[in-house]
């Protein structure tokens, strides 16, 4: 009676479970193992009998299964004598509530352990990932028995530690089914489906668990042919073996077969109409899939989702509402579908509708509605939405994460980037290649391409993506040969380039003008890596060869794509028409543009572009006409930088912004140095045919320049100035801000559609090729002036004009060949180098003006 009244004292203190079990180990929680021996000696021969110690063992037991673990050590406690089943109730119970620390310490404290006692450790042990200490204490077990050889096999297959569960396997003494079910298993779901093939074939008394699992790998591989002799063999089949070639064809778009198969198997369970419904929505054809489904005897929520699902990828929003507001039982799935499916066609409000109305949300829910956010342009709702998920409590995953990596990425929001990536760091994702990649976008777009570098080195395990956004990131920022070198590292690492390596690799070379180096990696990717150029790899090239001035063999590897050049290839060609100044081939090529793409705006402008530079103001303003008469609109360009957490943003003649009499003063202060240092603005860029006074300050108030401005003013000294511009950057401000930039002595970053602009000390990372092309052509007749004094030495004045003005062009006077000093000559030449080229290109000579004021620049190349 005593026995049952301490049990009972036991039960009704531990009636009320407020403990907190995440608690640390309770400090003398039992006694060491010379003092368990010592008691269990003197209570041997106790009043206590078996049947009180089978009572407290089930006590035990019934605390651990709810959780009270505390309860169960009080129990344990003040037990006068202790089995080895009390010992083993202990254990179990701290490993199935996740206190693997305790059972350990209990373990090896235990007096006498028997085999059980063995075996529950070995499977904590696995059950915790430490393979290396189960396999010591198997090691040390003084006996086996089955369990324990199938608990270590077992470690090792789930682990994906295929070889080594083969080795316990073939140790085995005796096996039973789970031994040859579990080493099958490893080889199937570790992708090793001819192992697995060998094994299933060395034995005929299979269980139909084996049987569906070869199966299944044959599905998993698409080696239908096999799922189907392993089906056809089967003596019997169940819902499974059924449910699972079904699949196997509906997923390989093989309908019909599946459609018979499901016609005649005798069993069908709601998984079986479900992969059909699966299998249909896969392969677009809805109309069969919503027949089965209408057929479907009971439906799931499984189901009702496929279902929706369809329809949503299909934008077939209205369908998926009907059957979303018909559907029984939504969960959050059903949810979560519906608001990615507004978000991806574009109707963000319903989205966030539904997002607020729902009843319960979980971490894909959010991610979901961010996402949605993020791509239809809503960058600030975005972000707001990513701090409220927080605030909420919601657990921030890898999805949420990704999204607000990319919201920053579009918005160029570095700050906030680098304070996600704290976050990342703390919650352990940032090493992992999905969370990386967009950490490494992140940094790359927003103009931090040594944090890029950083962020990519931390990537334990680099898939192919993380290698391409590398080689971009070191393209897009000009930096051909970093891009080219992490080419070569890729390719050491064993990871074979894809589509998107070859265009981030012709994308380098033609943003770096390594034309040779280019041309090889293009003709030799199909040999080398088994790639066939398509039109994204023939549009870099023709970009890469136009730039550098061979327009001529641009257009014959046209003449011989193998498919009809698209609007993006000829948009590259009109390009390099522009900067070299060739209006024929330009006119040519924008007309095929606009017969392809009649509302593209950018091809307009750049035609028109050509026209203005080259005087032809009449074809400029039949441009602007043209444009007005079919509709098209000008994209209109902005600016913007942040600046302590907030975005900042402007458009040409901007004066909205709170600090615009201050950006102002400023730029007119600076204007006045820029003319001391020899910058001239490029009014030939201005397509209006006004006097050049009006150009000049048409020019100086570009959206770019406000930018920059604000940047100077209240970006803290020595940290870079990050601008983004949502199209191309013009020439003049271009070359303003390198002379800006010398002056102020910043480092200025400016981000266009195109690329990144790095600006110091008055030269910048594209080393003009990609304003100029490189090719002196670009040099012919413009008039060029400076703010010189009249008594200026004229060789003196020359001699800056000059230097200006090549080192705008990307040229540089060669260093053997001196200009002529003669005081009295008006006129002066020189050998000309090209910067990019790293070859003498023609000669260059400047007649100066009537005025004294400016030269007329004539040239001759030695090959056009």
């Amino acid at each position: 009676m005593r026995g049952n009244y301490l049990l009972r004292q036991l039960h009704s203190s531990c009636s009320i479970p407020s403990y907190n079990f995440q608690s640390a180990k309770p400090k003398n929680s039992y006694p060491s193992k010379k003092k368990l021996t010592s008691q269990n000696n003197k209570l041997q021969n106790s009043s206590t009998t078996d049947s009180d110690i089978v009572k407290w063992n089930i006590a035990i037991t019934t605390h651990m299964r709810h959780g009270q673990c505390e309860c169960a050590l009080r129990v344990f406690n003040s037990m006068p004598r202790r089995s080895s089943v009390s010992y083993n109730a202990m254990i179990s119970g701290y490993l199935q509530n996740h206190k693997f620390d305790l059972a350990r310490d209990l373990f090896d404290k235990m007096p006498d352990r028997d085999l059980f006692s063995w075996n529950v450790m070995l499977t904590g042990h696995v059950r915790n990932r430490d393979l290396n200490t189960a396999r010591a204490l198997f090691e040390r077990m003084p006996e086996r028995d089955i369990v324990s050889w199938n608990a270590m096999l077992s470690g090792y297959a789930q682990n994906g530690f295929v070889d080594e569960a083969r080795e316990i396997f073939d140790k085995m003494p005796h096996k039973n089914e789970i031994s040859w079910n579990g080493l099958l298993a490893a080889y199937v779901q570790n992708g090793r489906i001819e192992d697995a093939k060998r094994l299933f074939e060395s034995k005929m008394d299979w269980t139909i668990v084996s049987w569906n699992c070869m199966m299944g790998g044959f599905v998993r591989k698409r080696r239908l042919v096999d799922a189907r002799r392993v089906f056809n063999r089967m003596a019997v089949r169940d819902e499974v073996s059924w449910n699972t070639i079904i699949t196997g064809y509906a997923q390989n778009g093989e309908m019909e077969e599946a459609r018979r198969l499901f016609e005649e198997s005798p069993i069908r369970d709601v998984f079986t109409w479900t992969a059909m419904i699966s299998g249909y929505v896969q392969n677009g054809k809805l109309d069969e899939a919503r027949s089965i489904f209408d057929r479907m005897p009971a439906k799931n929520s499984v189901s009702w989702n496929a279902m929706i699902a369809g329809y949503v990828q299909r934008k077939r929003m209205d369908m998926a509402r009907e059957l979303f507001e018909a559907m029984p039982s939504r969960n959050v799935s059903s949810w979560n579908t519906m608001i990615t499916g507004y978000a991806r066609s574009g109707d963000i409000a319903h989205a966030r509708n539904l997002f607020d109305s729902m009843p319960q949300r979980d971490s894909i829910s959010w991610s979901a509605m961010i996402a949605g956010y993020s791509q239809n342009g809503c960058s600030e709702e975005a972000l707001h939405l990513f701090v409220e998920m927080q605030r909420d409590g919601e657990r921030l995953n890898r999805s949420s994460f990704t999204c607000a990596l990319s919201t920053c990425s579009s918005i160029a929001a570095l700050e906030l980037g680098k304070q996600l990536h704290g976050r990342l760091v703390k919650a352990g994702y940032h090493t992992g290649w999905y969370v990386g990649n967009a950490l490494l976008a992140m940094y790359c777009k927003c103009g931090s391409i040594d944090n890029a570098h950083d962020a990519f080195q931390e990537i334990l395990e680099k898939d192919v993506v993380s290698w391409n956004t590398m080689i971009h990131g070191y393209a897009r920022h000009g930096f051909g040969e970093e891009a080219l070198t992490v080419f070569e590292l890729m390719k050491t690492a064993g990871i074979r380039p894809d589509d998107a390596t070859m265009v981030a690799v012709l994308s380098a070379c033609s943003h770096a003008g390594l034309v040779d180096k280019g041309s090889e990696y293009f003709y030799s990717m199909n040999r080398d890596y088994g790639i066939t150029a398509n039109s994204v790899h023939y549009t870099c090239m023709v970009d890469l060869l136009g730039r550098a001035g061979n327009l001529e063999e641009a257009q014959n590897l046209m003449k011989n794509m193998p498919v009809k050049p698209d609007a993006a290839t000829w948009g590259a060609l009109l390009g390099a028409s522009r900067i070299h100044g060739n209006t024929e081939l330009g006119e040519k090529a924008a007309r095929i543009i606009f017969e392809m793409e009649p509302h593209n705006s950018g091809m307009y402008i750049l035609l028109s572009k050509l026209y203005a530079a080259s005087g032809r103001w009449s074809d400029a303003g039949k441009m602007r006409l043209e444009m007005k008469n079919k509709g098209v609109k000008k994209v209109p360009g902005y600016s913007w930088l942040e600046v302590q957490n907030k975005i900042h943003t402007f458009k040409v003649g901007d004066t909205s912004h709170p600090h615009t009499d201050k950006i102002y003063n400023f730029l007119e202060e600076l204007d006045l140095k820029l003319k001391e240092e020899g910058y001239v603005s490029s009014t030939k860029l201005v397509m209006h045919d006004v006097e050049e006074e009006e150009k000049v300050h048409m020019l100086k108030y570009h959206s770019e320049k406000l930018a920059v401005a604000y940047g100077i003013l209240f970006v803290p000294p020595g940290r870079p100035i990050r601008v983004i511009k949502n199209l191309r950057v013009c020439e003049d401000c271009h070359n303003a801000i390198k002379f800006i930039s010398r002056i102020v002595g910043r480092l200025i970053i400016l981000r266009d559609n195109h690329r990144f602009h790095h600006f110091e000390g008055g030269s910048c990372s594209c080393r003009d090729y990609w304003m100029s092309g490189g090719n002196l052509v670009a040099l012919s007749n413009p008039l060029i002036r400076a703010g010189i004094s009249k008594t200026t030495p004229t060789f003196a004045k020359y001699y800056k004009l000059l230097f200006l003005y090549l080192e705008y062009a990307n040229m540089r006077i060669c260093s053997d060949t001196l200009l002529d000093r003669v005081q009295d000559r008006k006129e002066v030449q020189g050998k000309v180098l090209c910067c990019s080229k790293h070859e003498v290109v023609g000669e260059l000579s400047l007649t100066q003006t009537d005025d004294e004021d400016g030269m007329y620049a004539n040239v001759r190349p030695y090959s056009l």
